[in-house]
């Protein structure tokens, strides 16, 4: 058995042993190089009561090159893309030591959760979210946690949705914006799923709402 086999099967045994952390590891088509990591969304947050869960993938020259992680459930946060589940976080790139394990590392992505960095964003939009209006940044990543980790409000026994079940979601909550914005605008005939996409992507959120007049938000629009 090669030193990396080695180091790959005691970890996910340590994480199996641990029961307080309530870190999880299982394996993919019985291969300890590719698994799915699990963790629970931290108390005090909007991901609190969510059950995330994490593709891993272990490179061939580990511990000496950083795992690859990305999410598999969906996450609203500035450092997480909404649509790829890709992660920016240090240890996963530059900041990477073979002193770290896959625990160490489920439990930093715990952490993230915790505090994100906007200022480094992965997802441009969503770090302009955080920042302009955090209380409308935290009722959508708990809707978010909501319909994809079964967080807080699911039902009881409820399919989670997966991200290629969105079709029936509230589209206004999910973009984080106020429906009473959306719907002056659609008022003016244009379709709903573009006013979605153009408040979003322009930040029409909080104090930010002021500092862009009606005319500009038509002339996106009509583009």
């Amino acid at each position: 058995m090669d030193a990396r086999l080695r180091r790959v099967n005691k970890e996910i045994t340590d994480c199996k042993n641990d029961k307080t952390s309530k870190i999880r590891v299982e394996l993919v088509d019985n291969s300890p190089f590719h698994l799915i990591g699990s963790f629970l969304g931290p108390e005090g947050t909007p991901y609190e009561g969510g059950h995330f869960e994490v593709d891993i993938v272990i490179p061939d020259s580990y511990p000496f090159q950083p795992v690859k992680m990305k999410f598999i459930t969906k996450v609203y946060h500035p450092n997480v893309s909404s649509a790829s589940g890709a992660i920016c976080l240090d240890i996963l790139k530059d900041a990477w030591s073979p002193v770290l394990t896959l625990k160490s590392t489920l439990i930093s992505l715990q952490s993230l959760l915790c505090s994100p960095e906007p200022n480094d964003p992965q997802d441009a939009e969503v770090a302009k979210h955080y920042m302009t209006s955090r209380a409308s940044f935290e009722e959508t990543a708990k809707y978010w946690t909501h319909i994809y980790a079964g967080g807080p409000g699911a039902t009881k026994g409820a399919k989670v949705v997966t991200a290629t079940d969105s079709a029936s979601l509230d589209e206004v909550v999910m973009a984080g914006l106020e429906k009473a914005h959306v719907d002056k605008f659609e008022a003016l005939g244009f379709d709903r799923s573009k006013v979605i996409d153009v408040l979003r992507r322009l930040n029409y959120r909080g104090a930010n709402v002021a500092k862009l007049n009606d005319d500009r938000i038509v002339e996106e629009l009509l583009r």
